[in-house]
């Protein structure tokens, strides 16, 4: 529990925002030209934060947050004021694991689910698993293991989970640094999985198990553009990638990244080339998909037109650090997590911080 209920601060500014227009299809970074400075109004909705990783919103305009070490907040949007302060059990925080991806269930109003994606520690080794809980006034209550067993290490962990418009969850699981797992499909780990609500297997996924796609190395990011699934990946280094996601598709990890090319492997619909974005939490809204840059402390906007990416865009470049979760809000705001205290940034003002902005704004 925190010690003290800290409050959120709403502290508007206007911001001084570098835009870059990306106008290639896959070498992105190498053909983005420059484009004049706009102002942009951005709202401070948090500070204090301590490493915050997802953003949720629930039906009555309540925010979700998880943070890495083990803290679930929840928090009134309009007022700033927390609500909630929840310690969940049994995080094991240890490199990028902890308490990462959170969502709520489709029929929340009725059940009141919450799923959470956590690492634990079982004897020596690391684990990662997706808890059900349901949200009380005061308590996490009624917990329920979806799936566990999912493999862990000091870095990619994975960790979004979302539930798509067909009503499944989908989980990112990352390589746990054993990159061969990624093509093997009995393993779970390097792999996008989908899973009914109980966590039992759909009978449509591709295979006869949890994977909907492999040959992942760390997906970071998940969102839907009419159905069709989107996720962000960390690439080895640089070569960081945005894939539109195919039922059964193979991603090549780690025979293949970027535009090397396999008939037999999926090519990314963009990716970063010669630079590195280390792109986190994403979300789709009036025709650009939005992800995070963690080490190009970057907000990245992907123009998408007929389910392709026509040209890429650069907000906030390096004005707030490393960036996390990217969330709409029910008002169609951008809500924005930074990450500086996660061991990899230096902290920008106090601490981590949650940003809200109007995309026409950016």
């Amino acid at each position: 529990m925190y010690t003290e209920m800290k409050k959120f601060i709403a502290v508007t500014g206007v911001l001084l925002i570098a835009l870059i227009a990306g106008t290639a299809f896959v070498q992105t970074d190498n053909t983005d030209s420059e484009r004049p400075q706009n102002n942009s109004e951005t709202e401070i909705m948090a500070e204090g934060l301590e490493i915050p990783w997802d953003i949720e919103f629930l039906p009555d305009g309540d925010i979700l947050v998880t943070e890495r070490p083990g803290n679930l907040l929840r928090m009134e949007e309009e007022s700033g004021n927390y609500t909630g302060s929840y310690e969940v059990e049994g995080v094991e925080h240890a490199g990028e694991g902890g308490l990462l991806g959170v969502t709520k269930h489709p029929n929340f109003t009725e059940n009141r689910y919450i799923y959470l994606y956590m690492t634990t520690r079982d004897g020596e080794m690391l684990r990662n698993r997706v808890e059900r809980y349901r949200l009380e006034e005061d308590q996490l209550s009624e917990p329920k293991t979806v799936i566990s067993g999912l493999p862990g290490a000091i870095y990619h962990d994975g960790g979004r989970i979302n539930f798509g418009p067909d009503g499944k969850l989908y989980i990112t699981a990352g390589d746990a640094t054993n990159p061969q797992w990624a093509q093997e499909r009995e393993k779970l780990a390097g792999k996008i999985l989908r899973l009914n609500p109980d966590g039992t297997v759909p009978q449509d996924n591709p295979f006869d198990n949890e994977i909907y796609s492999y040959g992942h190395r760390n997906p970071q990011g998940l969102t839907w553009i009419k159905g069709t699934l989107w996720a962000t990946e960390h690439g080895d280094r640089q070569n960081d990638e945005l894939n539109g996601i195919q039922k059964g598709g193979n991603y090549g990890w780690p025979e293949t990244e970027a535009d090397q090319n396999r008939e037999d492997m999926v090519r990314p619909e963009i990716y970063a080339e010669d630079t590195t974005w280390a792109p986190a939490g994403t979300a789709f809204t009036n025709g650009s998909i939005y992800f995070a840059g963690l080490k190009g402390k970057t907000l990245y906007e992907a123009k998408i037109r007929n389910n392709s990416v026509t040209g890429l865009e650069k907000h906030w470049q390096k004005m707030h650090g490393r960036l996390r979760a990217v969330e709409i809000g029910p008002e169609g705001y951008l809500y924005v997590s930074t990450s500086n205290t996660d061991g990899r940034g230096i902290p920008v003002g106090k601490e981590d911080k949650i940003l809200r902005v109007d995309p026409d704004d950016l």
